[in-house]
């Protein structure tokens, strides 16, 4: 069996991106005029760290395979090139893939040096499946399509902007034409990811009653995770980035005494959300317990989530997760000690976002609101995304067709 190299990470993290030229761990680079490229390419997303992280993943494999495995600059990539890249993603050498997240760099004496652990490739369970005592086996390594698809969008969007450039002429990944081939194909949409009526409601009087006996530190909980439900926000749109911080302020009032919540989202879109009574009262009360009045003024200079210790604004997404996480444990085994397993068992897989998703197909199926308003407060892009949180068309179907007989009667 061919042995592959083990690769040694290239790009760093944002900040240190640039450094990543003169880096004496990559003094096998096939190419610097690819270096630069990539690098040119991955500075436009600077604003935003969770795209660039992304972008940075799909730009290093390809960088990896092309330089190591097939020993070719990726300025001279053509289309059947793109097609085996996409082949050995689907099942790359063990060597490649690690069994856990680490970072690509770290420091020892002063100096930033590659990690030996890192991989372009990682072995992942799911959480429920963690719980059970599984756990990430490179042999079972999958691409998901998720990720499959994300590879084609990153690299589509790489070779056109180097073809602006004119640094190649023409884009490899576009000349793809029968790209379905590498897809699963589905009747419709995979079903949305959410709690259930019984799950939800065991969550939310959870925490109450755990911001009831540790106001100091639950009270905060309590009103992120009716943030994340009332107002359909990402974890993201929570905590402190470069291009913006959640202030109390953010939250404000009309001339028609309506309240609106403001929040530059994925994107970089800014967009304005319309809040609802019991979210108002959610604010109220955890303003009470930080000592502000009920509600804040335009001039307020109040974070909206500060750090439990020291100043500023909270910047660590990981943070809330493991607030929201340690909710739904506690909600998971209120619902064994009531009696329903099944939706315990359910939960088990939840995640934060389920949230958002949640808050939104709530509002669609039970409360009837009109999808353009969902669409424009969720910040989705098109009401197509917004549709795929609506199943009472689901519903009905299968109402009709509960009841068909093999034979008449």
């Amino acid at each position: 069996m061919k042995k592959h190299p083990i690769p040694k990470p290239i790009f760093d993290t944002l900040n240190k991106v640039y450094e990543s030229l003169n880096s004496k761990t990559n003094n096998d680079i096939f190419s610097s005029s690819d270096l630069e490229a990539a690098l040119d390419f991955l500075k436009q997303y600077s604003g935003n760290n969770a795209t660039f992280e992304s972008y940075r993943r799909e730009i290093e494999r390809l960088t990896q395979w092309s330089w190591r495995i097939e020993n070719k600059s990726i300025l001279e990539l053509k289309r059947q090139d793109i097609e085996n890249y996409i082949t050995f993603c689907l099942n790359p050498p063990k060597s490649w893939i690690g069994t856990k997240k680490v970072s690509r760099f770290i420091e020892r004496n002063g100096l930033r040096l590659s990690n030996s652990k890192w991989r372009p490739f990682v072995a992942t369970v799911s959480k429920q499946d963690f719980k059970k005592g599984d756990r990430p086996d490179k042999n079972n390594y999958q691409l998901s399509q998720k990720s499959l698809r994300e590879i084609f969008t990153v690299l589509g969007s790489f070779y056109n902007y180097l073809l602006i450039d004119e640094k190649i002429t023409a884009n490899p990944v576009a000349l793809i034409k029968q790209k379905n081939k590498y897809f699963q194909k589905r009747q419709q949409q995979a079903t949305v990811m959410r709690l259930s009526e019984k799950q939800w409601q065991t969550c939310i009087e959870v925490t109450r009653q755990l911001a009831d006996e540790n106001p100091e530190k639950h009270e905060r909980t309590l009103f992120i995770l009716s943030a994340l439900y009332l107002l359909y926000l990402r974890i993201s749109e929570l905590v402190s980035s470069d291009r913006w911080t959640p202030m109390m302020k953010h939250f404000y009032k009309k001339t028609d005494a309506s309240w609106w919540f403001k929040i530059v989202g994925k994107g970089n879109k800014l967009r304005e959300i319309a809040v609802s009574d019991d979210m108002l009262s959610a604010l109220k009360r955890y303003r009470e317990k930080l000592s502000l009045t009920p509600l804040p003024s335009p001039n307020e200079k109040n974070y909206l989530l500060p750090k439990e210790k020291g100043k500023g604004s909270m910047t660590d997404s990981r943070y809330i997760r493991r607030l929201v996480q340690h909710c739904f444990d506690k909600t998971v085994n209120k619902l064994r000690e009531d009696k329903y397993f099944s939706e315990a068992d359910a939960m088990e897989s939840a995640t934060v976002h389920w949230l958002r998703h949640t808050g939104i197909s709530d509002d669609i199926n039970k409360r009837g609101r009109p999808v353009s308003h969902v669409r424009d407060d969720a910040g989705h892009s098109s009401s197509v995304i917004t549709d795929r949180y609506n199943d009472i068309e689901l519903k009905d179907r299968y109402k009709s067709a509960k009841n068909k007989k093999i034979k008449s009667t």
